[in-house]
């Protein structure tokens, strides 16, 4: 795809400072920007680079003043980082504008498709399902029974969401996620193996959702396993069933959260946390990296360690373990000293 700086001006409602005319159809930093290139300054400890980089057009804050010449287009807007963030969203959303039904697909005779769909090649659409309006469906999806997928809601190549699964607007669910699977509920019986428990609940995801790449999102037990509006998940994070997940809170890679935890509002979850089963996190709430969660949490709790507690005590607590070498050590000479002294008055 190629843009004008005019196009692009247009876009972010900027001012050009060069020539109008010149033609980029990539993104670089502006460090490492070449011809046919459009970048970006909004840190000063950048600026050294405006004057060598090679970068056809830089976006710049509107109050930018050149020191020497340059042989690249500026485009000034107000804030050159939410600009370039624009950008960034407008050319991904051209990118992934695709249209109709690709070949071969299994679409079933029940499903109910919206205006301006895209299902790309190996679909597979069960019975009595939803799709909203601009939903993008792209290949080796498969949607089981009775699932309805929101408005301009994306699912990327190879995500599975198996049936009676509700996903709403305007949400992002990347490659190989699983949404829907069965929970891991088992009953060990008399002779000592395990006896599956149905699982017969489904997973709800509200709306304006985002969901990394290969998460796993189970199934509830009975009634929904919740992902309240506005989540965020990264990669690789695993959600058992019947958890719920508050409004707006974000969670990083590799953690997992057991069965029927509820999570509140706002919080901020680090990669690699552990989540017991059965407890509860308030509202805003921030949990560290690598923290294991044994016991509820009220609001506005910051925690982190394995056992978590009270980040600020951690804090402490971890000066203390770092320099208990040295601590042991001065301990050990005073020691010595003291049955050296009582040796000699011996």
């Amino acid at each position: 795809m190629k843009f004008t700086a005019t196009q692009i001006a247009s876009i972010l409602n900027g001012k050009i400072v060069g020539d109008e005319s010149v033609i980029i159809d990539k993104l670089s930093k502006i460090e490492e920007g070449t011809e046919g290139s459009i970048s970006f300054l909004s840190n000063s400890k950048y600026t050294k680079h405006i004057y060598s980089t090679k970068a056809s057009i830089v976006i710049v804050n509107e109050k930018f003043v050149l020191e020497k010449k340059i042989n690249t287009t500026l485009i000034k807007v107000k804030d050159a980082y939410q600009a370039f963030t624009q950008l960034l969203a407008y050319y991904n959303k051209i990118k992934i504008d695709k249209k109709g039904i690709e070949e071969p697909t299994f679409v079933s005779k029940t499903a109910i498709l919206g205006k301006n769909y895209y299902i790309g090649a190996f679909v597979y659409l069960g019975n009595n399902v939803e799709i909203g309006d601009n939903a993008k469906i792209f290949p080796h999806v498969f949607i089981g029974d009775n699932v309805t997928i929101g408005a301009n809601t994306i699912l990327f190549s190879g995500s599975k969401i198996y049936s009676e699964t509700h996903i709403g607007k305007n949400c992002i669910i990347h490659a190989n996620a699983v949404i829907g699977s069965d929970g891991f509920g088992f009953v060990p019986t008399e002779n000592g193996d395990y006896q599956k428990i149905p699982q017969t609940g489904n997973v709800s995801i509200g709306n304006d959702v985002e969901i990394g790449a290969a998460c796993t999102i189970d199934r509830a037990t009975l009634g929904s396993t919740l992902i309240r509006d506005g989540v965020k998940l990264d990669n690789q994070i695993q959600i058992a069933h019947n958890v719920e997940i508050g409004e707006n809170t974000v969670i990083a890679a590799q953690t997992g959260i057991a069965g029927s935890s509820k999570i509140g509002k706002n919080c901020i979850i680090g990669g690699q946390v552990g989540i017991a089963g059965h407890i509860n996190i308030g509202n805003n709430v921030k949990v560290q990296a690598q923290s294991g969660i044994g016991k509820s949490l009220k609001d506005d709790s910051i925690v982190q360690g394995s056992p978590s507690f009270n980040y600020s005590d951690w804090n402490k607590s971890y000066v203390h373990f770092k320099n208990l070498p040295k601590t042991i050590s001065t301990i050990e000479k005073r020691l010595n000293s003291i049955q050296n002294d009582q040796t000699e008055n011996n």
